[in-house]
């Protein structure tokens, strides 16, 4: 997890397409590409991660997770972390750097968008329609459940009907039922959440194993993580992925091509890949970062930016935690830390609410082990003194949360630009993030506190506690590279190229022209896998320099 020490192989010969990021988007594109027989490189600023590494089954596992094992890459400060200037942030953004990405470390929520998230201005009369629908993008969901086995129930009746996910859903857990049934009572909606985890084995995987630390790696493999899913069986197709290398700067040729990057190593060296193609695929803030470091004559605001929407509309979903405190020993530490069950009662608009678009609900255990459960978010106002112990018996092992992911709209003023002085450990300007909470989604986010302790005081809980909006929440990161039909008003068309630069693509989280209300993995995946199709359909027709 520290530096690296191993140096970086020399990238020889030029591939047909070069992707920056090994994360999710990364991951689908190089897999696609490869089995369509294309030469493909990844060039990955961390390293392969390890599954004996990952802290679950060790003792000190909630020590390591809040700083080796840290969401935000300024507090782990590794090499291959770069850190960020949050000072300007309502929302501090958080991400993995290493194969697999953010994924290593995410929840494994797999949810989709709804058929509205694509046509909100046509619907609710703000932000903009996607270039594409929801029937679009349905057959690439369903090709990337199948990929990663996604665990989950087929029916929801907030989606339209679609394909059997894989596997069967995941375990609900003791004290889920109760929240279920008063959801039944209340006449609200609620769905065995789908899930990015075996529950069965599958293909050569097995079952999660109940850690409950999914989110400081999953040492089971039973969490999909693009290091599993699909970067092992690109590279068994020919893909090469180099690891531990910082991409500074993409390199536009005399004929407005790229002609590939250029990156350097933990010690210092310098060297440059050459391909026909380039695919960004570094979250909405590291693409976002690295457009901006690779100004030049043909772009001084920053490569592929002359719609001036580089870095802008950056989303990140406003975060709410409702969590009720139940009499019954729930054993809340064991199983997923994710969904168990999701509800999406109230995502879409209501006028008579008084703002627009709205937010899913993730019920998920609460606590986790015995040291969270003492630290003051979760054990209350009286943390220390006398009253202590009886709080933490009291809320350990005994909790349920909703999770509330609100939607954010795109605003051009919640943006990613270089710092001023702020830099990583070679030198490079880090990002700053401005971003601030819009008024439309404070009144969402009170709004649906209100309505989640309704279900949890139904569901029994005696004590049913806040948190209106947690600052290290950002983990979904959108929207600084948006993709529409008009270059004017958009940096990528609805296939993911770039409108300035025929050969650069863009393929994670950046494209997004709305945030929608659920987590975006499962959307990330997709688009991307619908992009690569693109891209291996049109190679006969694709401009690549000389």
């Amino acid at each position: 997890m520290g530096a690296r020490t191993v140096p970086v192989p020399r990238v020889d010969g030029r591939a047909d397409v070069l992707i920056i990021g090994g994360g999710a988007a990364g991951g689908v594109v190089g897999r696609r590409l490869a089995e369509a027989g294309m030469s493909v490189l990844c060039l990955e600023q961390g390293d392969w991660p390890d599954r004996a590494d990952y802290p679950g089954p060790k003792p000190d596992w909630e020590l390591q997770a809040m700083r080796r094992w840290a969401a935000d890459p300024t507090v782990r400060g590794r090499w291959a972390d770069y850190p960020i200037d949050a000072s300007e942030s309502d929302i501090v953004p958080l991400m993995y750097n290493g194969v697999g990405g953010s994924t290593v470390l995410y929840a494994g929520d797999w949810p989709r968008l709804t058929p509205s998230d694509f046509r909100v201005r046509t619907l609710d009369g703000v932000a903009d329609d996607w270039p594409l629908t929801y029937e679009d993008l349905e057959p690439f969901y369903d090709r990337i459940a199948r990929a990663v086995g996604v665990a989950g129930l087929a029916g929801d009746p907030a989606y339209p009907g679609g394909a059997e996910l894989p596997l069967p859903p995941l375990p609900l857990g003791r004290g889920v039922m109760d929240v279920v049934r008063a959801h039944d009572r209340l006449g609200w909606h609620w769905w065995p959440a789908p899930s990015a985890i075996l529950s069965a084995p599958y293909a050569g995987r097995q079952p999660c194993a109940q850690w409950g630390a999914c989110m400081q790696g999953c040492p089971e493999g039973a969490k999909a993580s693009t290091d599993v899913t699909h970067w092992p069986q690109a590279i068994a197709l020919g893909a090469r992925v180099v690891t531990g290398a910082r991409v500074t700067r993409l390199l536009l040729g005399p004929d407005g091509l790229l002609t590939g990057a250029e990156y350097v190593d933990a010690e210092g060296r310098t060297d440059r890949a050459e391909a026909d193609v380039v695919v960004l695929a570094a979250n909405a803030v590291g693409t976002a970062r690295l457009l901006l470091l690779s100004a030049c004559p043909a772009f001084p605001d920053g490569l592929a930016n002359t719609s001036g929407l580089v870095g802008r509309r950056l989303m990140m979903h406003p975060f709410a935690v409702v969590t009720g405190v139940f009499d019954d020993a729930l054993e809340t530490w064991r199983g997923n830390v994710g969904s168990r069950i999701h509800s999406l009662q109230f995502y879409e608009t209501d006028d008579s609410r008084g703002f627009v678009r709205g937010a899913k609900w993730s019920l998920a255990p609460s606590t986790g082990g015995p040291i969270n459960a003492a630290m003051p978010a979760r054990a209350g106002a009286a943390v220390w003194g006398p009253d202590h112990h009886a709080r933490v018996r009291e809320r350990f092992g005994h909790c349920l949360s909703w999770g509330i992911f609100g939607e954010d709209l795109p605003d051009e003023e919640n943006r990613v630009t270089l710092d001023e002085t702020l830099v990583d450990t070679s030198g490079v300007a880090a990002p700053r993030v401005s971003y601030r909470t819009s008024a439309n989604s404070r009144r969402l986010l009170d709004f649906h506190v209100d309505r989640a302790r309704e279900s949890l005081a139904e569901a029994g809980a005696h004590t049913v506690d806040t948190l209106t909006q947690m600052r290290s929440a950002g983990w979904h990161l959108l929207g600084t590279a948006r993709m529409g039909t008009d270059r004017e008003t958009s940096v990528v068309d609805e296939w993911g190229r770039a409108h300035d630069i025929a050969n650069l693509y863009v393929a994670d989280g950046s494209v997004f022209i709305t945030a929608g209300g659920v987590n975006p993995t499962n959307t990330i995946c997709a688009l991307a896998l619908r992009f690569a199709d693109r891209l291996i359909e049109n190679r006969a027709h694709q401009p690549v320099p000389a």
